[in-house]
């Protein structure tokens, strides 16, 4: 009888597959953020990074380093977030060739956390969140030296694998928490689907056309979705056989959401963070021959367990406290205490997406005319607008502005001052602005006056759409913000 141990799981395939998914997804966020950031908080941008840390500068002393860390305290201009942009997304392909992965991985989520710290409501997403996190994580998880080779390389921490999976654990399982806590009766009563299509904040055509799908379809959608969001996470603590069960749901689940909605490189990242349900002997035997050392030759994990073990209390109590607070538990006092102290990296985060389903889509236009009586809108590149303009794949490019405009008609003019900001921008004319949106219908000047209109958009039929072309109706719903002229702003940022 062989009474031979089973061999210990090994992870070098998933750790190489993983690091190049994670530097697709970084890749992914920086260039995104070069071509979109001198608008958002540049100089002549609708929220200047440099009015943020001037404001924090003289109220903080040596404490701002902590309570706002970046690294453009050394400089915040144009040229400085475009160029932070342009290095991180240079750092991210010499991640994706391999190249010195420990200090790669901590200049990308160093240079990340820069940016969401002067970003503000810019980079306040979800996928902001899991990407520093998971930046983090990877940190302990990559192999050692400047240029690891498979013939020899240090072997993944079986702690950083545990931290990673928990990780995916609390994404997809908090999701499907947070839908059932929230006492919205549309997830309750299976039907949330007949709306999340055409409500999500950028649908895709083929978002568009699910819309129209039977409320049988719909339902049952929703049905399999908390299967995938509240079972399949639970699998990832079983043994491998039924933990490798779990990876088709999840992945199909990421697939689906991004075939019907942009979400910038969200489904990227889960789709990497999919991996931790497998382990390499999962993988074909001919990645595992090519990409892992034999084990005899594989260097012990990196990181000292007098790093990792600090490391891995702090995330468990902090992520804790998180899912206790999901399931409306408050946490101890001291975990509590120890989030908010590191709460400032935004690298131990909770989650849970769409835990209350609009069941209706307002829609700001935004208007402006020279005389107060004939208007001009001006058209943004990807969210719905003209009517008959087709919904588009985006992902992973994340149209920051289109997206927090779907904010902003959830709300009140009063409550987002920040569109407030971008209205002034247009009366002045602001190039880096007027960059962001796909029309200027003032290209010679800027108009004296501008306007914010509500409607409410809902999709055509399939006949309509058929017949005139036409993917949105609308209905209008009165002003979201008054006039506005250049006389109502002060001079300056």
């Amino acid at each position: 009888m062989d009474t031979k141990p089973a061999a210990a799981p090994t992870y070098f395939v998933i750790r190489w597959l993983f690091l190049r998914l994670l530097a697709l997804a970084y890749l992914a966020a920086f260039l995104s953020l070069a071509v979109q950031v001198t608008g958002l908080v540049g100089s002549q941008g609708i929220l200047p990074a440099h009015v943020l840390l001037d404001w924090v500068r003289p109220r903080t002393g040596l404490e701002r380093y902590w309570i706002a860390p970046t690294i453009f305290w050394l400089g915040g201009g144009d040229l400085a977030l475009t160029g932070g942009g342009i290095a991180g997304a240079v750092l991210a392909v010499a991640l994706l060739a391999g190249l010195a992965p420990i200090p790669i991985l901590i200049l990308l989520w160093a240079l990340y956390l820069s940016f969401s710290v002067v970003g503000q409501v810019f980079l306040g997403y979800q996928w902001d969140a899991l990407l520093l996190e998971t930046g983090l994580l990877a940190v302990f998880f990559a192999p050692g030296g400047l240029r690891p080779r498979a013939a020899r390389e240090s072997a993944p921490s079986p702690l950083a694998v545990w931290l990673l999976r928990w990780l995916l654990f609390r994404l997809v399982f908090s999701s499907g928490v947070v839908k059932l806590a929230s006492g919205d009766q549309s997830w309750r009563a299976l039907t949330a689907l007949r709306y999340h299509y055409w409500t999500q904040p950028l649908p895709t055509w083929i978002g568009w056309y699910a819309a129209h799908l039977p409320g049988w379809a719909q339902s049952a959608s929703v049905g399999m979705m908390f299967g995938v969001e509240l079972v399949a996470p639970l699998l990832l603590f079983a043994p491998r056989r039924f933990r490798r069960m779990a990876f088709g749901p999840l992945v199909g689940l990421q697939a689906l959401i991004a075939v019907t909605g942009n979400y910038a490189f969200f489904n990227l990242l889960a789709g990497a963070l999919c991996l931790f349900a497998l382990e390499d002997a999962d993988l074909p035997p001919r990645w595992r021959e090519r990409l892992a050392p034999p084990s005899e030759k594989a260097d012990p994990p990196f990181w000292p367990r007098a790093v990792l073990y600090p490391v891995a209390a702090v995330v468990g109590l902090v992520s804790g406290g998180e899912m206790m607070a999901a399931f409306g538990v408050e946490p101890p006092a001291p975990v509590v205490a120890l989030h908010r102290v590191v709460a400032p990296l935004s690298s131990i985060n909770g989650y849970g997406l769409f835990a209350v389903m609009t069941t209706s889509r307002p829609e700001i236009v935004v208007e402006g005319s020279d005389d107060g009586q004939s208007w001009k809108a001006y058209e943004f590149r990807w969210k719905p607008g003209d009517l008959g303009r087709r919904p588009a794949f985006v992902a992973p490019h994340q149209p920051r502005l289109d997206w927090q405009m779907w904010f902003a008609a959830l709300g009140t003019c009063e409550d987002n001052q920040w569109f407030v900001r971008f209205v002034g921008r247009l009366l002045q004319g602001s190039p880096p602005v007027l960059a962001l949106l796909a029309r200027n219908p003032f290209p010679d000047r800027p108009p004296r006056f501008v306007r914010a209109e509500m409607y409410d958009y809902a999709p055509t039929s399939l006949e309509v759409r058929r017949r005139d072309g036409t993917w949105w109706t609308r209905q209008p719903r009165g002003d979201y913000c008054p006039v506005l002229s250049a006389d109502d702003f002060a001079s300056g940022d």
